[in-house]
């Protein structure tokens, strides 16, 4: 398991000093050593290499990133996890510099190439450093001062990183924000949960840190006594205490975006909820983000989490108070799994403040006689529930959440109590909490307690997020009465399911007595589970114009309102355009403020009625950049595009002429699909009769599916409910986003039906997409982007077929260097690498007659030269060679 989580990125920023006499920070090694490590449109990125000493003995391996025009600007800080080092950290540090923010990471002591001991965050060790970085930002030119010393600074990092920017921010008061994510609160109650001891994490940790001689001695020591006896003592507490953000929790005043895992049993969701509490009681802004992964594995949803974190920390580091830094909580649900790559299909919740871990309890009462089972000897063969170190992109935690039963349970070792079956589905969020009591033949008892989720018909249980609590109990020997607070998770269970508490007395991950005894458990009351966003909160995550999908103006000007825009005066209709769906004309479009950036420069083209037109260009090209303007998203800064003669302004009255679909869309589950579509045209506050509700239907080919609930449905299903959707008063232009993501062939042959169909009617489709075979296959007309700029524009068949696009056929391989000649040649626009040989596009005065000279005076193996026909061929050939 590696715990760096390295692209969960933060920014931080900073203000006033720590410590009063921090030592002097000195440059050793590689001042001025500066390299641009970035590309054509975006400004280069400049790094700075340094070797910094800061005082005994310690020195840090730094990198210093900046970009853009001269001038100051606010700092980040970025701090890797735990087992990884700075070079975990450079492509978010360059992303973050091109956004305009001057950016140092560091590899902490004991990691990289940094020397020193391991000491967890310690103080006077890896706090201090962060402080004296601070100061060395302090003296640079180009970061932004809020006084004598006080650089505008940030903090941010994952796991380890994480830890470290609470830290700061209570240990030196030039921090201004953090955003820590999937990280601990208290290292003690991580590791050592209700007195019980976490081997198998504990033991990654040290392996991790390549042994347990490369961590400060007390450390060590620490570990070692508690790994021998697996029970900590006060000392081991103590000292993972001084170590952790609780104990400077009343002095982390500043703005926090807290982001934590589903899926961990390392630093579960209660982390999370204790730093909300104590940090919300300063008088901060807090928000809290519930992902779907964690350290047990899972989706970190890094693009979602990094976009939220960079408008977080444009808003508190920037003073861009434009920026909008999300809802107060939002927790992440998985909704299902495509049919076709099988990933799972992510949706989010979210409310305008953090319930906690106990909102909305509801009773749930159990059924169970008093039980007595066994505590092995040597706790052997132990129960299991997670099993740490099984990460990365799925993980067990994951396949809870798609319900599947990993969990296991040995006869004789544990006690279960159970519900009725349900009679409605009940969401828990939040901690639930029982009460037993518990007898022992010994004087103490150490009990792992967990809610499984247990459908009908012996379904196997599933354990959510495969988390448990243990627990030890002293004086139990004449029996007590005992609280449990299960783990914080975010489940649905289903009507008929059933909820199954259950106590055993081993677990895998952790530590138990190791002589045998003999516990005694009854109830003493019924399960009390959360349901604070059960039935409350509003669908997150996926952009607010997918729910409207641009088809009313009322929903436009519902969306202009949220995001506090201001209605422009738009030009007056075009009346010779009044026929024509779409013609944009030297649309424009810049990155931030820079003014030298361009997601989409000087853009024309014209899309005709009845056309499916093709949108294509690798990524980055500009191609969702100008959908979002064609659907009155963002504004251009030059040009125009009118639809249907009208120009394209937030609120334009033609946008109702428009339907899209774009990455997706977010339905209730429990709803079926017709209730979801007529719910969302309710919402858009357009008469009934306007919807067409049939005939979008029968385009969409759902059939009986309509009448089952959209948790049933496949990838596929779920993917034409979307496109329904966006068909929904039969717009005469339909916008289509990679439509056919997560679908299998077959599904993908009746998206392509579908397109097809709704064109035929005489309406407009553009559809965006990777899939070049298909785009093929559907489309009548195509608009090739790169850099933001056009290549190419014509019917398909123009593009595919034309002339001046040759396929040199070649006895053996041609290299890159030898195509880079070929593209050289006079009369060649460019040249690429292809199956079988090269790609061959001829200029305005090159002709098959002279390339065939030029590439025989070349000795290039020349079998065959011919007009190639393929889409992907073409499409290489315009935007050049990819790599």
């Amino acid at each position: 398991m590696d715990l760096r989580l390295p692209r969960v990125r933060g920014l931080l920023r900073g203000p006033r000093r720590l410590l009063a006499a921090a030592a002097a920070v000195v440059v050793l090694a590689g001042a001025g050593t500066w390299t641009a490590v970035a590309g054509d449109d975006p400004p280069p990125v400049h790094r700075s290499d340094r070797v910094v000493a800061v005082g005994d003995g310690v020195r840090l391996d730094t990198s210093y990133f900046t970009a853009g025009p001269a001038g100051r600007r606010p700092a980040v800080l970025l701090a890797h996890g735990f087992g990884g080092s700075k070079a975990d950290l450079r492509d978010q540090a360059e992303d973050l510099a091109r956004d305009g923010y001057a950016v140092l990471t560091w590899s902490a002591r004991g990691f990289g190439e940094s020397t020193g001991k391991i000491g967890l965050n310690a103080p006077d060790g890896e706090v201090a450093d962060v402080s004296r970085l601070i100061d060395w930002l302090a003296e640079r030119p180009e970061v932004r001062l809020d006084g004598k010393g006080d650089p505008r600074v940030g903090v941010a990092g994952g796991s380890y990183g994480g830890a470290v920017s609470l830290l700061a921010a209570g240990h030196d008061d030039r921090v201004d924000a953090i955003a820590p994510a999937v990280t601990y609160w208290n290292l003690s109650d991580a590791l050592f949960p209700n007195g019980v001891f976490k081997k198998l994490w504990a033991g990654i940790f040290v392996n991790l840190g390549g042994g347990c001689g490369r961590f400060e001695d007390d450390l060590c020591r620490m570990y070692q006594r508690v790994a021998e006896s697996g029970k900590p003592d006060a000392a081991a507490t103590a000292l993972l205490d001084e170590r952790s953000p609780q104990a400077v929790a009343d002095r982390i005043d500043v703005p926090t975006l807290l982001v934590q895992g589903q899926t961990d049993s390392l630093f579960p969701l209660g982390q999370a909820d204790l730093a909300a509490e104590a940090i919300r009681d300063n008088g901060a802004p807090v928000a809290v983000d519930w992902i779907a992964g964690g350290h047990d594995g899972g989706d970190l949803e890094t693009d979602r989490v990094e976009a939220r974190i960079g408008a977080w920390f444009d808003r508190y580091l920037k003073d861009d108070a434009s920026a909008g830094t999300g809802p107060a909580f939002r927790v992440t649900r998985t909704v299902g799994t495509g049919s076709g790559d099988g990933e799972p299909r992510l949706e989010g919740v979210s409310a305008d403040t953090y319930p906690g871990l106990g909102s909305d309890p509801r009773p749930i009462a159990l059924r169970g006689r008093e039980q007595t089972f066994d505590n092995p000897a040597g706790a052997n063969p132990p129960a299991v529930s997670a099993l740490p170190g099984i990460g990365g992109s799925g993980g067990l935690a994951q396949l809870s959440s798609l319900g599947v039963g990993v969990s296991l349970d040995f006869p004789g070792q544990h006690a279960a109590f159970e519900s009725k079956p349900l009679e409605e589905d009940v969401r828990i969020t939040g901690s639930p909490t029982a009460t037993v009591h518990v007898k022992s033949t010994k004087d103490e008892a150490v009990l792992f307690a967990k809610v499984y989720d247990v459908g009908p018909g012996g379904a196997r249980p599933v354990l959510p997020s495969q988390l448990v609590t243990p627990v030890r109990v002293d004086g139990v020997g004449d029996g007590r009465d005992v609280r449990l607070t299960l783990p914080a998770i975010d489940h649905e269970v289903e009507s008929g399911h059933r909820l199954r508490l259950v106590l055993s007395s081993t677990d895998l991950g952790y530590a138990s007595p190791a002589a045998p005894a003999r516990y005694t458990v009854s109830l003493k009351g019924g399960l009390t589970v959360p349901t604070g966003l059960g039935d409350t909160g509003r669908v997150a995550g996926l952009p607010a114009w997918v729910w409207w999908a641009p088809l009313a103006g009322a929903a436009v000007a519902a969306v202009l309102l949220l995001t506090a825009r201001r209605r422009t005066t738009a030009p007056p209709p075009d009346p010779a355009l009044a026929g024509v769906p779409l013609q944009i004309t030297g649309l424009t479009k810049r990155y931030g403020k820079s003014g030298d950036r361009y997601a989409v420069r000087d853009l024309s083209f014209r899309v005709e009625q009845g056309q499916v037109l093709g949108l294509l260009g690798p990524n980055g090209a500009g191609k969702t950049t100008t959908l979002r303007m064609l659907m009155g998203l963002i504004g251009p800064d030059g040009g125009e595009i009118r639809v249907f003669g009208h120009a394209i302004a937030p609120g334009a009255p033609v946008l109702s002429r428009v339907g899209a679909f774009v990455e997706g869309a977010g339905f209730l589950p429990h709803l079926s699909g017709r209730e979801n579509l007529e719910l969302y045209w309710r919402a858009t506050g357009r008469p009934p009769e306007d919807a067409h509700l049939d005939e979008a239907l029968e385009i969409a080919g759902l059939g009986d599916a309509l009448a089952r609930a959209v948790r049933t449905y496949s990838q596929g299903m779920r993917q034409r409910l979307a496109i329904a959707q966006a068909m929904l008063g039969l717009p005469d232009l339909l916008i289509l986003d990679e439509p056919t993501n997560g679908l299998d062939p077959p599904q993908i042959r009746e998206m392509r039906e579908v397109m097809i169909r709704y064109a035929a009617a005489g309406r407009t489709v553009i559809v965006s997409s990777h899939l070049l075979s298909e785009v093929e296959q559907s489309c009548t007309h195509l608009v090739v982007m790169d850099r933001g700029r056009l290549v190419q524009a014509g019917p398909v068949a123009e593009i595919v077929g034309t002339g001046d696009t040759l396929l040199v056929g070649t006895s053996t391989a041609v290299d890159a260097p030898l195509a880079e000649k070929v593209a050289a040649l006079p009369g060649v626009a460019s040249a690429a690498v292809a199956d079988g040989g090269l790609l061959v596009r001829l200029g305005p005065d090159g002709t098959a007659r002279d390339l065939i000279a030029e590439l025989v005076r070349l000795d290039v193996p020349v079998e065959s030269v011919g007009p190639h026909r393929r889409l992907e061929d073409a499409f290489l050939t315009l935007i050049g060679d990819p790599a």
